[in-house]
């Protein structure tokens, strides 16, 4: 058991200071041994935790994804809350960690416009990453329309308005290098409000 619990912490220890190098130094520039050197472990050893460099960056995402969607289901979970409210507190989140890992967004924007350009379905890939989080935004308005909270409107269309802003924030932040948040709150407030009965 604790050869199990020293490799997962091991593990999770590389990934950690690969996705420093991966942020520092770019998805291209970025190689086994600079990561192996910053982990202060030989190549050799790095080979027995991962295969290759686009299997660490690829646990490096679902590491940070993992812990957003974590914090997204703590959200939703608080008792007490409408739908607006938890919307809003989900909304805020994703905003906050846009700002908070713009490096590391402009890394994967970096990686996924690579990709896109080797052939590769870009959008296919950030819909498997995203749909959790569509599913959860989707369900938070179905509740405050059956509470009515919401009136009657397209789930959908809400769940679209809702999503583009969320990609407005990570253009914001990223590309255009605005890490202010407080528009993007008060635009998902607008939505919320032009669904109000």
């Amino acid at each position: 058991m604790s050869i199990v619990v020293e490799h997962d912490k091991r593990k999770k220890d590389i990934l950690d200071k690969a996705l420093d190098v991966f942020i520092e130094d770019g998805y291209e520039d970025a190689t086994f041994r600079k990561i192996s050197e910053r982990c202060g472990i030989t190549r050799t050893i790095l080979y027995l935790y991962f295969k290759n460099k686009r299997e660490i960056f690829a646990f490096s995402i679902k590491q940070f994804l993992g812990g957003l969607e974590a914090s997204i289901l703590e959200a939703v979970a608080v008792e007490g809350r409408g739908a607006a409210e938890r919307i809003r507190a989900v909304c805020s989140l994703v905003f906050r960690a846009c700002a908070e890992q713009r490096r590391l967004l402009q890394v994967i924007l970096d990686y996924l416009d690579g990709a896109r350009k080797a052939g590769s379905d870009v959008e296919e890939r950030v819909r498997r990453r995203t749909i959790r989080m569509r599913h959860i935004l989707a369900g938070l308005v179905i509740e405050g329309m059956r509470s009515g909270e919401f009136g009657k409107a397209s789930v959908r269309d809400v769940n679209d308005a809702l999503y583009a802003l969320i990609e407005a924030g990570i253009f914001r932040t990223v590309v255009l290098g605005r890490p202010e948040i407080d528009e993007l709150d008060k635009a998902v407030g607008r939505v919320l409000a032009g669904i109000r009965p």
